[in-house]
């Protein structure tokens, strides 16, 4: 029992399936049905964003041509458990997120001007949320009992050129989806410590 566990809200077996003994999957195995597929954005999309901009765009892969065309942007090391995943989702950025402002945030669209007049912003403050919900979609996947491996070695710019084309989306991230499979993950690799990593000021 750790002081993660005491001071948690939700039981012991949830902080493990969510944090303390979650590992990032290497095989998978069973289904993931569409119902599990739902529920991962379902949770997602309550993460906090700027603004609830929620620019993450998730473009699940479940056809063999599609499969077959993603795994040849990956690295080599990534084809073979994508190949055989039970799910994969593709992780995207709008790249029109502003624009969906009166969506996202009706009734105040003061800030929207500044990203408007400043693409660079608009693309660097999409781009930093999508990645703030790729954590909570991790966690989302953990939570309904499923492994998730998530993976940055590809070529995005084939991926953005193979799913979208139109430059709608920017891809960033790369998730197997699954039961975890035999031989899932070798030893655990060491995390920092608290006062490794945290000061107070």
């Amino acid at each position: 029992m750790t002081i993660a566990h005491e001071e948690a809200v939700i039981d012991s077996a949830a902080v493990d399936a969510i944090f303390a003994q979650a590992r990032t999957a290497n095989t998978f195995t069973g289904e993931v049905t569409e119902e599990q597929a739902q529920a991962i954005y379902e949770l997602t999309k309550f993460g906090p964003t700027a603004f609830n901009s929620q620019p993450l765009r998730v473009t699940y892969v479940r056809s063999d041509e599609a499969r077959a065309t993603l795994v040849d942007t990956l690295s080599r090391g990534n084809r073979a458990k994508t190949a055989s995943a039970p799910l994969v989702a593709i992780l995207s950025y709008d790249t029109d997120w502003a624009g969906k402002w009166d969506n996202f945030l009706p009734g105040y669209n003061a800030p929207k001007a500044m990203y408007d007049a400043d693409p660079a912003l608009a693309a660097s403050t999409g781009n930093n949320n999508a990645h703030l919900q790729a954590g909570y979609f991790i966690l989302a996947v953990r939570s309904l009992g499923l492994a998730a491996g998530p993976m940055t070695g590809a070529d995005f710019d084939a991926v953005d050129a193979a799913f979208f084309p139109a430059g709608d989306q920017k891809s960033f991230l790369v998730v197997n989806i699954g039961q975890p499979g035999e031989e899932a993950w070798g030893e655990a690799k060491p995390k920092f410590a608290y006062d490794e990593a945290v000061r107070t000021v």
